[in-house]
Formats: structure tokens, C-alpha cells, sequence
């Protein structure tokens, strides 16, 4: 009996250690993120999946070019993937329409723009809304890779 009560006080002991190293990293520091949809071929297709950096910008702005995932501004509880194609204070252009991005807002655009709902359709993105750049792509195994969707110069 004494065995049995040693061995539920270390799993007790192990899972409040796992949960107090996982919790927190979780929560501040990145999550999973799986691709739902083709706006991002041929960068991302549907079922990847990509671990979320969500401390970088705790420290530093977006930057052009990177890919984002963020809350999608007319349904928060959705969450998308999208390429940076403008910043705060720039002027964007598209088709024949133009848009000058506030302060905190950046335009999102998917790769794949005949099928993408983005920022060409609902307009620029809160920074508030941003979550993260994609980090790693965890699936598929041929696909590993890190900071996924960096375009090279």
C-alpha cells in the first residue's frame, strides 16, 4: 500500500512540474496552428502544421513579408493565416482602389490570391489581432521546416 500511494504522490508531483513548464509556454510563447483552406498554396496547404512564435512580437514589430496568423477581425473566435504586404503608415495599392494603413494596422494578403478572402476584401488588420508568425511547420515530415513561408532575397 505504501508502493501504491508513493507512486500517485510522483505522477501527481511529475504532472504539476509538466503542467507548471507547459502551461505557461503555451499560453505566451507559441501554439499549435493547423492550415484550414488554400489561400496559402503554394506557401501552406490545407492540413499543415505549424507551431505559432508568440513571443517575438513582444518585443518587436511585424515585419513585411512575414506570415502571420491572427484573429480574423469580423469573427474573433476564427483564426487565420495570411502574408504581410503592408505596414503602419504605408500606402497600399490594389487593383484600382488604395488604402493608407493607421498606425496599429497592417494589410494581410494569402498567397493564393484568386482564392483568398483578405485584406483586399475586409480591409486592414489590428495589430491587437495579431497572434503570432509562423515559426515552425511540424507537418508534413517533407515539409519540416523552420520560420515556414520566409521568402528568400
Amino acid at each position: 500500500m505504501k508502493e501504491e500511494k508513493w507512486s500517485v504522490w510522483e505522477f501527481l508531483r511529475f504532472a504539476v512540474i509538466a503542467a507548471a513548464i507547459v502551461v505557461p509556454i503555451r499560453l505566451w510563447v507559441g501554439q499549435p496552428f493547423i492550415v484550414s483552406g488554400h489561400s496559402m498554396d503554394p506557401t501552406f496547404y490545407d492540413g499543415d502544421y505549424l507551431i505559432v512564435d508568440e513571443l517575438s512580437y513582444h518585443f518587436r514589430k511585424p515585419e513585411k513579408n512575414e506570415v502571420v496568423i491572427f484573429k480574423y477581425p469580423r469573427d474573433t473566435s476564427k483564426y487565420f493565416i495570411k502574408r504581410i504586404v503592408g505596414t503602419p503608415g504605408e500606402t497600399i495599392e490594389y487593383g484600382n482602389e488604395s488604402t493608407t494603413l493607421g498606425q496599429s494596422e497592417y494589410f494581410v494578403v494569402g498567397d493564393n490570391k484568386p482564392v483568398s478572402s483578405d485584406s483586399r476584401v475586409w480591409g486592414p488588420v489590428e495589430e491587437k489581432y495579431l497572434i503570432g508568425r509562423a515559426l515552425l511547420r511540424l507537418w508534413p515530415l517533407q515539409g519540416l521546416s523552420i520560420l515556414p513561408g520566409k521568402l528568400q532575397n
